[in-house]
């Protein structure tokens, strides 16, 4: 799945995706959103609002 049309997605969905992918494939987020060439504040903005927060030290959204 891709995570580019982020803005649309439903927030759980994108939450499990994104986790997913910085575990298996990115290694955190910066590398993520670098790939998939999106606006890292965007993406946290669109996760906060859904009430997942990322933390740094787990490495997710939580």
């Amino acid at each position: 799945m891709d995570v580019k049309n982020f803005e649309t997605m439903d927030p759980v969905m994108l939450m499990s995706i994104v986790n997913m992918k910085i575990r298996d494939e990115f290694g955190d987020l910066d590398n993520l959103v670098k790939y998939y060439g999106i606006d890292k504040d965007k993406l946290v903005a669109r996760l906060a609002n859904a009430g997942f927060d990322y933390l740094p030290e787990a490495n997710q959204f939580r």
